[in-house]
């Protein structure tokens, strides 16, 4: 009689336990949706707090407020603590304030992370370059040429390249520095207002071949370009070549009749000229005088120079050269040279020697004596 009651409150525990356990999933599955909202809302302020941290500190910044800017980074970076774009911020106003071992280890541990980040490369040269380490310098450098950079790619490599070309000229690693601008040459267009731009830093760097070229493609674009025909004139001096120097020299003082370094390189390349009998289409009259004038230069060189001599000009080498001056000086006349052409070079020849031997360990050459020494440079290289 028992049985039929027990059957009964089974059948009905059987039929509730699928609704309890929907219930119960039901209510989990509530529980997690709310959860996660509330995981949302908070990683949502996170993100908020980040975010208006960075505002506050990317302004600091910009006003070179760097300690504001430091602390403002590092209040953004509690609510994002990976973020690589606030650790680069944090870094840059670390810089600002010359904290530089700080930045270094925010800098190499997204190095670490991003190794094709190209602003963290180049912060990293940056510091290198101020620890005068010229290896890492270079490493970096060239990482950051090469690596990726949002927005515009050929406009931030070209920046990065000038960047490092100023960092060789200023360490006066001139060759390095000549081999990074024909890298650069070779992405600027012949008609682009830069080329006056490569012109001077190819002077800087002493390529004078490519300065020159550089620059002549500018007086193409712009023949009126005062800072081209000056570059060009300094470049062409630097190369001997004196006539197409005192030309762009010319030009250079009439478009700009003010600028005292125009006048100046113009009188130097003048004055070689003047001081050059090999220059062709001068008369024998005008080659006599500008022998008689290098051959009174030149003994007025040896005047100048102790009596005992130097390490640099023994006292030996000073009176053999005198004895040679001496001996042909009633020789220089303009009767003798008109009868006899080849004192010319005779005295030349005996000006250049005096010029090369007394650079050095004599009184500092006067303006005359460096036009010998240029023209004896180049009828030496010819």
């Amino acid at each position: 009689m028992a049985k039929g009651p027990r059957r009964l409150d089974l059948s009905r525990y059987l039929r509730r336990k699928p609704l309890d356990l929907a219930l119960l999933t039901g209510l989990a599955v509530v529980a997690f949706v709310f959860v996660e909202g509330l995981s949302r809302i908070y990683f949502a302020q996170q993100r908020s707090l980040a975010e208006r941290w960075s505002a506050r500190g990317t302004a600091d910044l910009k006003a070179q407020n760097y300690p504001a800017a430091v602390a403002d980074f590092r209040s953004s970076l509690l609510y994002a603590r990976d973020n690589g774009i606030y650790q680069l911020d944090l870094a840059e106003a670390l810089l600002g304030m010359k904290r530089t071992d700080e930045a270094y280890n925010y800098l190499i541990n997204l190095w670490e992370r991003e190794p094709e980040n190209g602003m963290v490369n180049l912060e990293l040269a940056r510091i290198a370059a101020q620890r005068e380490d010229t290896h890492q310098a270079l490493r970096f450098y060239h990482d950051a040429i090469y690596a990726t950079w949002p927005g515009n790619q050929e406009e931030e490599t070209q920046n990065c390249r000038l960047e490092l070309i100023h960092y060789l000229l200023r360490s006066h690693a001139l060759a390095q520095a000549q081999a990074e601008l024909m890298a650069l040459e070779a992405n600027i267009p012949d008609d682009s207002p830069e080329q006056v731009q490569l012109g001077q830093l190819f002077l800087q760097a002493q390529g004078y071949q490519q300065a020159l070229h550089a620059f002549q493609l500018g007086l193409r674009s712009n023949r009126r370009n005062h800072e081209a025909m000056l570059g060009a004139g300094m470049a062409a001096f630097q190369l001997g070549l004196y006539p197409a120097a005192e030309r762009y020299l010319r030009d250079a003082v009439i478009t700009s009749p003010h600028d005292a370094q125009s006048m100046t390189w113009f009188k130097k390349a003048r004055f070689v000229l003047e001081t050059d009998p090999y220059l062709p289409d001068l008369s024998e009259v005008q080659k006599n005088r500008i022998a008689l004038n290098a051959f009174a230069t030149a003994g007025n060189r040896l005047k100048v120079c102790p009596a005992q001599g130097s390490p640099a000009v023994p006292a030996a080498v000073l009176q053999g050269l005198e004895q040679q001056w001496t001996k042909l000086k009633p020789q220089m006349t303009e009767w003798r040279l008109r009868r006899n052409p080849d004192l010319v070079n005779t005295a030349m020849d005996l000006a250049f020697q005096i010029e090369r031997q007394t650079v050095i360990g004599c009184a500092a050459p006067t303006q005359a004596d460096q036009a010998l020494l240029l023209i004896a440079n180049l009828h030496e290289e010819n």
